[in-house]
């Protein structure tokens, strides 16, 4: 991988016309398993893991840029310091976090608070969690719980502490390539055999309202957090009406999952390449992850590798880049109120 280019801005600060490529931090998890290192050839720590933190500043496991002048820092900290790479944005702390889960076993049933909640109740600076995955691969059968079945939140308090669960709960089948929107306030949880790309605000608050009464290691269940259950689910539930579209841009098929009005904190985009594609930016700057195949990227002259499991991000600088080869990647970029 080249160096990453800057120079100096006669305002001050630094110009950045390369990808800063990141190196991903891994979470063990209960529901965890071995499909990162299998399906996609990363070295894993021992045991289950279920999450990779791909792009990510959040404090419980921030990035380090893998490249460049930065080489070495995390990405919280490039936010904080260099702002000229980003756009110059308002929000106190990078506002997007992509992930890839392996759900060996199912997740708890669980709900994430809005920005409001999330200010009131937990630590300074984190964010509401809405939420959204592109299904990598989910074995035949495969569900999700999404959504619930009660009329009023006395009636959703009610079955939540009879553990009136089948009643409850919804289910809804799921197959590779599906694309899922979870806004703050959804009951969900991804189930065994399904591996997902998320892409979600910065925010690492969970509310578990079902855990299927299983232990860890040490005998102990895991915390469950009711009140704030009831607290934050929507009632009743309310499917978001998604307006996916595809268009055929040079030698690429771009979906378009989720931009605004539906979503006001993320777009996300997939783009099925076989050729080239060149791009200009309509927004500060964009998040990249390479899901199957591989090629490369070039900007402001020079070219840059990809493969199947890099993540990156395009800075404010680059002004026009050109993917080439056989990929399917997914992108993102931060809502107008994240700007």
């Amino acid at each position: 991988m080249k160096s990453l280019k800057t120079r100096i801005c006669l305002q001050g600060g630094s110009i950045l016309t390369e990808p800063i490529f990141l190196e991903p931090v891994f979470h063990h998890k209960i529901w965890g398993g071995r499909k990162l290192e299998t399906d996609f050839g990363y070295h894993l720590p021992e045991g289950k893991i279920g999450e990779l933190w791909a792009i990510s500043a959040h404090p419980n496991g921030p990035d380090v840029i893998a490249n460049g002048p930065l080489k070495g820092t995390t990405l919280d900290i490039a936010w904080r310091d260099h702002q000229e790479y980003f756009g110059h944005q308002k929000s106190k702390v990078f506002p997007l976090l992509t992930k890839i889960l392996d759900a060996n076993d199912s997740l708890s049933v669980q709900v994430h608070p809005d920005d409001a909640y999330a200010a009131a109740h937990e630590r300074p600076g984190e964010l509401g969690k809405t939420e959204c995955w592109y299904v990598i691969s989910a074995e035949p059968g495969s569900y999700l719980i999404y959504g619930h079945h009660a009329k009023t939140r006395q009636q959703l308090a009610d079955m939540i502490h009879q553990g009136d669960w089948e009643h409850l709960l919804r289910k809804v089948p799921v197959k590779t390539g599906d694309f899922v929107y979870v806004p703050s306030g959804t009951i969900h949880a991804l189930n065994k055999g399904i591996m997902v790309l998320e892409t979600q605000q910065s925010s690492d608050t969970t509310y578990r309202l079902y855990d299927y009464d299983r232990t860890d290691a040490q005998g102990n269940k895991r915390e469950l957090h009711l009140a704030q259950s009831i607290d934050t689910t929507t009632v009743p539930s309310v499917d978001p009406k998604l307006d996916i579209t595809t268009a055929k841009v040079d030698d690429a098929t771009i979906t378009t999952f989720v931009t605004a009005p539906i979503s006001k904190f993320f777009s996300v985009y997939k783009i099925d390449l076989n050729g080239k594609l060149s791009q200009t930016p309509t927004v500060p700057y964009t998040l990249v992850s390479v899901l199957d195949g591989a090629g490369s990227i070039e900007a402001d002259g020079q070219s840059y590798p990809l493969k199947k499991g890099v993540h990156f991000i395009i800075p404010n600088q680059i002004k026009s880049w050109t993917f080439s080869g056989k990929m399917m990647l997914i992108t993102s970029t931060p809502g107008a109120e994240e700007a």
